[in-house]
């Protein structure tokens, strides 16, 4: 049996050999990587309380292999923005067109920390009036229609509360639709997906683009016929349209959110 003071003599010994190293890790190498790089490695003690190479980059934590002090130098910092900045203008006048809102990156993302959502976002729009000022004067068939979410966004005018037409809602059903509605990658077309046929929807017209003079906007089908096919087309995805039947129109629209849209 061997004698204890041999054995701490040597424990001791061996302690006072890993010293200078234990002293090393990620505060020593002075740098965390990303990825998995071989040329970011130090030499310390590991999280699993061996001691020897030990690496200070993104994919450590996966093969095991980082050095204990890899979490305090290294830690995992995700990307920050700013908030969505106010809505621009339609791109161009009198035709369907696309507006955007912006965000920067306040903090960029670190150490494997979670990467930063999309910085710009579009939406389809129509602008009713020209550079000039004039109001546009074209009729728009078949009607043009976006998410309801637009209704809240969508530029005011110089009108007064007084001349403000007050708007209503028309339920319509889907009866075709085309499998471009479906295909829609950009931010701003996913509300089409949502579309499908036979499904009741509610679609609200408010101004500008009710008309000022008949009170009824385009599209609405106020004059077709019981049953009748109407064409509609959702702004921002011109692959995206189909027909429907008009069925009734209210004051006010009470269809759930995925199927309420706006007339554009």
């Amino acid at each position: 049996m061997r004698a204890r003071p041999c054995w701490t003599l040597r424990a001791g010994l061996l302690l006072l050999l890993a010293a200078p190293e234990a002293e090393g890790g990620c505060a020593a190498l002075g740098r965390c990587c990303a990825g998995r790089s071989m040329a970011c490695v130090s030499t310390g003690w590991r999280a699993d309380g061996s001691h020897g190479s030990c690496y200070c980059d993104q994919a450590c934590p996966y093969t095991l292999d980082c050095c204990q002090d890899y979490r305090q130098v290294c830690p995992v910092v995700s990307c920050v923005v700013s908030e969505w900045s106010e809505w621009s203008s339609c791109a161009e006048t009198c035709k369907a067109a696309y507006r955007v809102r912006r965000r920067r990156i306040i903090r960029e993302p670190r150490n494997g920390g979670e990467a930063c959502p999309p910085l710009e976002d579009k939406a389809g729009c129509f602008e009713y009036w020209t550079q000039q000022g004039t109001e546009c004067k074209q009729p728009f068939i078949p009607a043009l229609i976006t998410t309801g979410g637009y209704g809240k966004a969508r530029r005011k005018r110089a009108v007064s509360i007084e001349n403000e037409r007050a708007g209503y809602c028309v339920e319509f059903q889907l009866m075709a639709i085309t499998e471009g509605c479906l295909r829609g990658n950009s931010s701003y077309t996913h509300w089409m997906k949502y579309l499908s046929e036979g499904h009741l929807v509610c679609v609200e017209c408010q101004h500008p683009a009710l008309d000022s003079r008949n009170l009824h906007c385009s599209g609405d089908g106020s004059g077709a016929k019981m049953n009748q096919l109407l064409h509609w087309q959702a702004v921002g995805n011109p692959r995206c349209r189909g027909t429907w039947k008009r069925v009734r129109q209210l004051h006010t629209c009470s269809c759930p959110s995925v199927h309420s849209f706006l007339f554009i």
